[in-house]
């Protein structure tokens, strides 16, 4: 059975709505995965609001969904209020790896409190069922294999896998793919150096062979150097992770929030030269709001 991916929110950080930013979309990150008649949600930025407007007028609609937060950084969760209101029938799973499941808890229902929305949503029309996921135990959901793994970013964050009938998706949405490794900025410094970047083991080994892998690509290299520590990858670092886990699909996300269109597809077309020149012949490109994908 195929897995569908669709793109609700691809931006990082906050929402734009400029003019400039109109091809690849302006919300915050939230993407769907359908498979095996269940629905999957990886976070909730302002994206998720669209995703609950289409999913109300599916017939059937559905009854339960599967929510993934990554973490609790506002632009991926930003979107829920609007996303409950949408579909009062609907029963969410929200998963989580924090530590500290009540913390989790209590920031999403203050989220939701009159204090911060002008309805009253104090019993959000959609239920929800909090739920803890553990890195060194996957879990299954109906016969769809799901795994977290941690992800260098500030505050912690969590990357997700989704495997079923032979295919898999990863979804690693904030990550510094350089973060913890030697010479970060030097390599960056020498984009023209066509030597393969070392990448984390985990994500690497997380990532092998996977149909689609969706990660943190908002910088450039020169970008990259002037936000280390900012917890985001040089979209370049992001391709030869992609060439290591021998991927077969790559979609850059969290695109920065000050990057015209035109930056992203420049973004794209420095990776598919770094990929022809490492000898790679794999398919990149930039996500896009609204675009769905059968694998």
């Amino acid at each position: 059975m195929a897995m569908i991916v669709k793109f609700w929110g691809v931006r990082g950080s906050i929402p734009v709505t400029a003019q400039r930013s109109r091809v690849f979309g302006g919300n915050t990150p939230c993407v769907e995965v359908r498979c095996d008649g269940e629905l999957f949600i990886c976070d909730a930025g302002t994206g998720i609001r669209e995703l609950g407007r289409d999913l109300a007028r599916r017939a059937p609609a559905p009854k339960a969904a599967h929510l993934f937060l990554s973490h609790l950084h506002l632009d991926h969760i930003q979107g829920l209020p609007f996303f409950l209101a949408a579909l009062p029938d609907l029963r969410v799973h929200v998963y989580g790896v924090s530590d500290d499941d009540t913390s989790r808890k209590r920031l999403l229902s203050g989220e939701l409190g009159a204090e911060f929305l002008p309805q009253n949503v104090e019993q959000p029309r959609a239920s929800l069922v909090f739920d803890h996921l553990d890195d060194t135990e996957p879990r299954r959901v109906g016969d769809v294999r799901v795994r977290s793994l941690p992800l260098k970013h500030p505050g912690g964050c969590h990357g997700f896998v989704f495997e079923h009938d032979g295919r898999k998706v990863v979804y690693a949405s904030d990550v510094d793919l350089d973060s913890g490794t030697s010479g970060a900025k030097e390599r960056t410094a020498t984009a023209d150096v066509m030597t393969l970047r070392p990448v984390p083991r985990a994500l690497l080994n997380a990532a092998r062979g996977a149909d689609l892998l969706i990660v943190d690509g908002q910088y450039d290299d020169p970008q990259y150097r002037a936000h280390m520590g900012s917890g985001h990858s040089s979209c370049l670092t992001a391709t030869d992770l992609a060439i290591q886990a021998d991927v077969k699909n790559l979609a850059l996300f969290h695109h920065d929030p000050d990057d015209r269109d035109s930056d992203v597809e420049a973004k794209v077309k420095l990776c598919l030269a770094r990929a022809a020149k490492l000898g790679a012949e794999l398919p990149i490109f930039a996500a896009r709001e609204g675009v769905a994908l059968k694998l």
